[in-house]
């Protein structure tokens, strides 16, 4: 089944007003922007070799409360702006006919990031984090899928401590976003 978001396209908002619009977790949000730094020219090279395509829009569904837009999307950003991406907002909240369209393991997780052509016709979708950094919630998911068991939620918190390790402190985890965006987009 082809997906398609040609009824959102030129409907969201820009970046620069998803971030002034920010009333949680902003100073994060900027603090990972402002760390960004490629750690490989030839991803940068990459990205910058889009200017000019016209056949690429991004979308990315995504909230500000969310601790994984806030690691994440600041890199998203950084390398959709270095080729000039089309790259449109929509707050998950106002978008939920859009959202219960990429569900992921049939639960709303932001961010969501869909690349489409100028049409809308997607082409794929990243998210809501790094496959190494999801990779405890998708077992996570496998191992306890009575979300009323008696040690659901202690079992969750494992997870989402597993999940803020694999972040680490440092910007290293970047990297791999850079890298499964680029490998997404080459796909197109």
């Amino acid at each position: 089944m082809s997906r398609s978001v040609a009824d959102k396209v030129n409907k969201g908002i820009s970046p620069e007003q998803f971030i002034e619009g920010m009333t949680k977790n902003k100073e994060a949000f900027q603090g990972w922007y402002d760390k960004f730094e490629w750690s490989d020219n030839s991803d940068r090279e990459f990205f910058e070799s889009l200017s000019g395509r016209n056949d690429l829009r991004v979308l990315i569904l995504m909230a500000d409360w969310c601790g994984d837009v806030v690691r994440n999307i600041p890199v998203v950003f950084r390398a959709l702006e270095a080729g000039n991406v089309p790259t449109e907002v929509l707050i998950m909240e106002e978008n939920l006919d859009t959202m219960d369209q990429f569900l992921t393991m049939g639960g709303r997780s932001v961010p969501v990031v869909i690349v489409a052509d100028a049409e809308g016709n997607v082409h794929g979708t990243w998210g809501p984090r790094p496959t190494y950094i999801q990779e405890p919630m998708v077992n996570f998911k496998k191992a306890n899928p009575d979300r009323e068991a008696a040690d659901y939620q202690e079992n969750l918190t494992v997870t989402r401590q597993e999940i803020m390790r694999r972040y680490g402190e440092g910007t290293g985890y970047q990297a791999l976003v850079v890298q499964e965006l680029r490998a997404l987009i080459e796909s197109v």
